[in-house]
This record gives structure tokens, sequence and C-alpha cells, in this order.
């Protein structure tokens, strides 16, 4: 068996706008178990990045280790790539980051990765405001390792053996609000309708941008009982509103009742377009967000969806002042000003 995809590709395959079909965007052949929400996850990327038009050598995909982050494998041969140690991709794609601010930056990761191990550089990355999306795939169970609870598993979920977990569970998307992050949205494997526009306004995003994607692990934590399981999470999933992402260069038609859509500009000139709000909620308001959140885990709800966004968010590199080109373009006339201007920097330390 060969996990290598066939290099033909059918000549009259739809391109979109820099001349790339979907298929140049795809990976290998998964490795992961039949029906992993993984997979649908790697596919909402590749038809995110496909509609986007966005140029394979200028994304960065990162990421550390778990299920989760096999699938970069999967997705994006084209595109940079970085498999770091456990807990430890948002430190890798800070250093990247900051070496050359004109890569999109996406980062891969899964509960374990994030929620335990991880959790310190989780935080950082958050509180610095680092341009990057950060995908968790969340299946609240250490697949790897033969579906252990992981630190997301919720209170009272029951595991494949019949163990009843004793443990509150950390809430990814409440924690990334906590911490000021400035893009939080959350979804589920099986809802590309919804996932695919959220991780291309996560793109189109100055910041931090943070999607918790539930993704069921059909092996170790898809059974009755189960809250991460596609049964549990169709029955019980909430959503903020109906979303969709509108690029910069196309034209914005909106015809809605008053009261029933709001749009939320960004800053290259895209929109995210908001329909039917739920009641009590506003994007752009993180306290209304966090509250909105905390009603639904009281009524035991998933909500999902965009759940905050700053539109003025002001990332890293604006945030220190570096400059606009990327660090790694530049020369040693830039890097070394001379004797007299480095006595002029010194002096202002005195």
């Amino acid at each position: 068996m060969t996990y290598v995809r066939p290099t033909f590709r059918h000549p009259e395959l739809p391109k979109n706008k820099i001349g790339y079909a979907k298929a140049d965007y795809e990976g290998a052949i998964s490795t992961l178990c039949a029906g992993c929400g993984h997979d649908s996850i790697s596919g909402a990327i590749v038809q995110a990045c496909y509609e986007m038009s966005v140029e394979p050598h200028k994304l960065a995909k990162i990421s550390g280790i778990g299920c989760s982050s096999k699938t970069p494998t999967y997705f994006l041969s084209n595109s940079h790539g970085f498999n770091s140690v456990h807990g430890r991709m948002p430190s890798v794609t800070t250093g990247a980051n900051m070496a050359n601010r004109d890569l999109i930056y996406l980062g891969v990761s899964g509960d374990g990765d994030t929620a335990s191990i991880g959790m310190g550089q989780f935080v950082h990355a958050i509180r610095r405001n680092l341009n990057m999306v950060y995908i968790v795939m969340n299946n609240g169970c250490y697949g790897l390792t033969k579906g252990q609870d992981s630190a997301t598993a919720d209170f009272g979920s029951v595991s494949k053996p019949g163990s009843v977990n004793q443990f509150e569970a950390i809430d990814l998307a409440g924690m990334a609000l906590e911490l000021n992050a400035t893009f939080v949205a959350r979804s589920f494997s099986g809802d590309k309708t919804q996932l695919v526009p959220l991780i291309k306004a996560a793109m189109s995003h100055q910041g931090f941008a943070f999607i918790d994607v539930i993704s069921p692990c059909v092996t170790f934590n898809n059974n009755k009982g189960s809250t991460k399981s596609y049964d549990f999470v169709r029955d019980h999933i909430e959503m903020t509103s109906e979303f969709d992402f509108v690029p910069e260069q196309s034209q914005i038609n909106v015809e809605y009742e008053e009261g029933k859509s709001a749009s939320v500009p960004l800053h290259d000139g895209s929109v995210i377009e908001l329909r039917k709000l739920s009641p009590e909620w506003n994007p752009t308001d993180r306290f209304s967000s966090f509250t909105r959140l905390k009603k639904a885990k009281l009524k035991g709800e998933i909500l999902t969806g965009l759940l905050y966004i700053d539109p003025e968010s002001t990332e890293l590199h604006d945030l220190m002042g570096t400059t606009d080109v990327p660090l790694n373009t530049l020369t040693q006339d830039v890097l070394c000003p001379g004797n007299e201007q480095l006595q002029k920097i010194n002096a202002g330390f005195r």
C-alpha cells in the first residue's frame, strides 16, 4: 500500500485565481483511522486555502506531537513545514514569525499538546498576540497512547473502557477569551460549512486567531457517554450565528432585516458576515462573548461559530516596532549601522 497520491491531475480541473487546482493544496494520503475528525479538518484547511488563492510557498504549517500534529503531512505538501516537539509548536512559530513576517503561519495542535504539556506556550502566544492561526483538533483523549482522558475531557464523560472522568475540563476557548485573544472561535469537524469560512477569516485576522475544533476520535472516544462523540456533539451543538467570509476582492451585497445581521471588517478589507445573531451576544464585545459561552455551558450546549473578534487587533511585530521587511532579509549594512550610531544608541541607555 502506498501513502503517496498519484501525480496525475485531470487537465480540466477547476483553478483558483492564481492557477492552482484544489488538488495542489493536498498532501500525502492520511494514515489516521478511517472516519477520524482530524481528516475532515485537514480537508477544510485545503478548501479554505484553495478558495483564498493562497500561494503555497507563502504559508508555513507547524505542529507539535500527537494524532493532530501528524495532519500537516496530509495537506499543503508544497508549503513550508516543521514538526516540533510535544507542546512547543507556539515557540517555534514565534521564532519563525519574527524572522519572516511575510508568511501565513498555521499552527496545528491537539488537546494534549496544548492543554497539558504545551499550556504555558499557548498562554504566551496569546499574550503576545502572535500573528498566526492556531487550530486545536480537540478529541478529549490521547489517541496515540490508547485513549486516556486529556485535560479537555468533560467532567462525567465516559471513556471507551467505561471509566468516568472525575476532573473538570479545561475550556480552551474560554481560556483564550480570558487571556484577551483577539480572535476566538469553536467549530465541529463534521461541519465544514461553518469551519471553512472560520479558517479563512482566521487567516485574514491581524493577530492571534484561535479555533477550537471538536474532532471525535472514532477509535477511542466515539462511544456512548463520551461528550466528544459525533452523536453527542450533533445533539448538543448550538451556533452563535450563520457565518460567512467575504474576500476583499468581492463585491459585498447584504440584504437582511434590521437586527438580523452584522458585518465585521478586517484590516485587509475583507469582511466577516454574521446572520441571525444569538440573543445577548456581540462578537466584538469580549464580556458579551464570555457570558454567552458560559450560558451555553450551563445548558449543556456546545457553542460553535465565531465567539469573539477584535477588528482593531495589533499583532506582535507592530507591538515591538520591528521593520516592515522580514528580518531574515536584512543585510549587514542595515544590521551594523557603524560605530558612531552605535555610540549614540549606547548613550541612550546610560
